[in-house]
């Protein structure tokens, strides 16, 4: 009777050995897939991520001419411009007062690496950030703005360090900055504007 006794008792210690060991490895399973939770949820790009790479869509019927709209893609301020033909003829005057008059050191796609900076001739777009410090240049599209001389040609002038840009946004010699104002990426369709889209390569 009693080697019958111990097996029993044996086989109970086993039984709960058995279940013991059984909800272990369970329970470490479960605390393991919390645990990794949130590390799988890390590799996947944000809500706030993907909106921040979004495009920008910009309808330009909109503008009048001589006019300017700030729209705003990954958190900055970029400046479309509706120039006027008398703008755009103006452009090759302010070579000569210019740091970079050809782009060759500051920031523009390939295709926008031309007089204008722009695809289409009318339309400028600009990052409106100051090339010195990252100030917000101001508009002072009319010539010989009273507060800026009489041979201002029209452009953006910086207000916290004095940087002027021309309706290109090149740089003027004399000015902080050092380069000219930024190009982002971007394309025409149809009427509308968005930046954030390079024709050759897709969303920037």
């Amino acid at each position: 009777m009693t080697d019958i006794a111990v097996t029993d008792e044996q086989e109970i210690d086993q039984s709960r050995r058995r279940f013991l060991t059984a909800a272990t490895v369970a329970t470490g399973a479960v605390g393991t897939v919390f645990a990794i939770t949130p590390f799988i949820k890390s590799w996947n790009p944000s809500e706030r991520a993907r909106a921040l790479g979004a495009p920008t869509e910009v309808d330009v019927t909109k503008i009048e001419p001589g006019q300017m709209v700030i729209a705003t893609w990954r958190k900055q301020a970029i400046y479309i411009v509706h120039r006027t033909p008398e703008m755009v003829a103006s452009l090759p005057k302010n070579d000569a007062q210019l740091k970079d008059p050809t782009s060759a050191d500051s920031v523009q796609p390939v295709y926008a690496t031309n007089e204008m900076r722009s695809v289409k001739p009318d339309y400028l777009v600009l990052i409106g950030i100051c090339t010195h410090l990252g100030c917000l240049p101001k508009q002072h599209f009319e010539r010989g703005d009273a507060s800026l001389g009489a041979d201002w040609p029209g452009g953006f002038f910086c207000p916290c360090h004095g940087s002027k840009f021309d309706m290109a946004g090149r740089v003027f010699a004399g000015s902080p900055a050092s380069v000219n104002l930024s190009i982002p990426p971007y394309e025409f369709r149809g009427d509308t504007v968005v930046i954030g889209v390079d024709p050759q390569k897709g969303v920037a």
